[in-house]
């Protein structure tokens, strides 16, 4: 098991790329999820898949488990799924800390949220300039409820004011 201890923000412009990694492109799917705990399947670039199970702990903190699957066994599962995300993620480093840019498509497309992982909840990475409004525990911004209730326009909107 290992705790996570992450933040998202929403991301204000385009000028993270000139320091992102190559792209990956994910696949989630929920199989089961409520407020405190999920089990998703997640597969990245068609070649690999991970079975992902986490439990809220504390308003930033989950503990997670994830398990390397076969990723025929991962497609078959995923038609199981009750909601279902697209997105593609980049790592962008800054001044010591990695910073994760997912880039949504499919329904929730133009959407673009910074993710950070942290050592312990009261960490303050330094913010890169491109980095918006913090939405840490604003549900409508969780993957879980992404792919469940997209909301793009609502969220778009909000993410230009």
């Amino acid at each position: 098991m290992a705790a996570e201890i992450e933040r998202k923000y929403l991301v204000l412009n385009d000028s993270w790329r000139r320091h992102a990694s190559q792209g990956a492109a994910f696949c989630q799917a929920y199989l089961t999820a409520n407020k405190n705990r999920f089990v998703r399947i997640r597969t990245i670039d068609t070649v690999r898949a991970v079975l992902t199970v986490k439990f809220r702990t504390g308003p930033l903190r989950r503990e997670e488990f994830e398990y390397d699957i076969p990723y025929i066994d991962a497609l078959e599962m995923i038609a199981y799924a009750t909601a279902v995300l697209e997105k593609t993620r980049y790592e962008v480093r800054h001044l010591g800390y990695v910073w994760e840019i997912d880039v949504y498509s499919g329904v929730n497309d133009g959407l673009v949220l910074a993710e950070i992982e942290l050592g312990n909840e009261a960490d303050q990475p330094p913010r890169p300039p491109w980095l918006g409004p913090e939405v840490t525990g604003i549900s409508a911004y969780s993957n879980r409820t992404l792919a469940a209730f997209p909301h793009p326009d609502e969220l778009l909107m909000s993410a230009q004011a």
